[in-house]
C-alpha cells in the first residue's frame, strides 16, 4: 500500500508492501547531487529508517546513471564565492552514508548505470547491490584533486583489499559490472531491463523476511569489522538472544515443525 511520496521532485519516495524505494530523480544531470538533491536523499532515508512500516529499502537512480557525485556546477558556484564547499562533507554526504549503513533495515542498493565519486560510496555503504550490466563505478575524487569521501576509504578496501582501494582512489577508472562483481563491489549482476524487477524482487524478499534478525546481522557485520572476535562473540550473545526472543523465531520454528513456510511480521 502506497504511504506517501517526497516533497521534492529530486529524490522520489514511496512505500508498497513494506517496501520504501527512494529514487534519485535528476536524469538529465545524471542524478548528480545538488544541496536540493543532497538533503532530499537525507532526509528520505531517514525517514525510512524511523517509519514503522518501512522493513526495508531500495534506492536506485532514474535514467542512465545511479548516481555521478556531487554536482560540480554547484560545486564551482561554492568554490568562487564565500561558502566553504567541502562543508556538504558534513552536512550532506556524512548522514546520507550513516543513514544507509546504520538503520536497522536492509537497504539494497540498484545500480542502474554509472556509480561516481558519492554516488560509489552510497552504493558500498547499502547492504546488497544489484548492479545492471551497462553500470559502471568509480571513485573520482583525485581526478578533481579530492580525496574520498562518503565512507570509501572505510568500505572500499573492505570489499577489495587495501591494495585494489587504493589504487582504485590513487588512479580513478571505469570499473565495469563484470569487474565489480568479480572483485566482491556488485553482488549480482543482471541484464539491464531486468534491474528494476530482479532489485525489487530481492528487497521485497527482504521487506517481507525476519527484519528484527536482518537488523541484528547487519549490526553484528559492522562490529565485527572493527572489532576483535572476543567482544564480537559478546556481541553475537546479545544479539542471538533478542532475536531468539522475537514472535519471528517462534513463529519460524512452529512453521518448520509443521513443514510449512514460514510467515514474519518484524517482531
Amino acid at each position: 500500500m502506497l504511504s506517501g511520496m517526497a516533497d521534492t521532485d529530486t529524490v522520489l519516495y514511496e512505500v508498497t508492501d513494506g517496501l520504501a524505494t527512494v529514487t534519485l530523480n535528476r536524469p538529465d544531470a545524471m542524478n548528480a547531487l545538488n544541496v536540493e538533491a543532497k538533503e532530499a536523499l537525507r532526509d528520505s532515508l531517514r525517514r525510512a529508517a524511523m517509519e514503522s512500516q518501512v522493513r526495508a529499502v531500495l534506492l536506485t537512480g532514474k535514467g542512465r546513471a545511479f548516481c555521478v557525485g556531487q554536482d560540480l556546477k554547484e560545486h564551482v558556484a561554492a568554490l568562487a564565492g564565500e561558502e566553504e564547499p567541502t562543508r556538504t562533507v558534513a552536512l550532506h554526504y556524512n548522514p546520507i552514508v550513516s543513514a544507509i549503513a546504520g538503520m536497522r533495515k536492509p537497504v539494497v542498493a540498484a545500480v542502474n548505470g554509472v556509480a561516481a565519486g558519492a554516488g560509489f560510496g552510497f552504493a558500498l555503504a547499502a547492504d546488497y547491490r544489484v548492479v545492471a550490466e551497462s553500470a559502471s563505478f568509480s571513485t573520482a575524487f583525485a581526478g578533481i584533486a579530492l580525496t574520498a569521501d562518503s565512507g570509501l576509504s572505510w568500505t572500499l578496501p573492505r570489499f577489495v583489499g587495501h591494495g585494489r582501494a587504493a589504487d582504485l582512489l590513487l588512479f580513478p577508472r571505469k570499473v565495469d559490472a563484470a569487474e565489480a562483481e568479480r572483485i566482491g563491489i556488485a553482488q549480482r549482476v543482471v541484464p539491464d531491463a531486468e534491474l528494476p524487477d530482479v532489485a525489487r524482487e530481492i528487497a521485497l524478499g527482504l521487506a517481507h523476511g525476519p527484519t528484527l534478525a536482518f537488523a541484528a546481522i547487519k549490526e553484528s557485520l559492522a562490529f565485527a569489522a572493527v572489532h576483535p572476535l572476543t567482544e564480537t562473540l559478546e556481541v553475537e550473545e546479545r544479539l542471538q538472544a533478542e532475536a531468539g526472543a522475537s514472535d519471528d523465531h517462534r513463529a519460524a520454528v512452529e512453521a518448520f515443525t509443521r513443514k510449512e513456510r514460514p510467515r514474519f511480521h518484524g517482531r
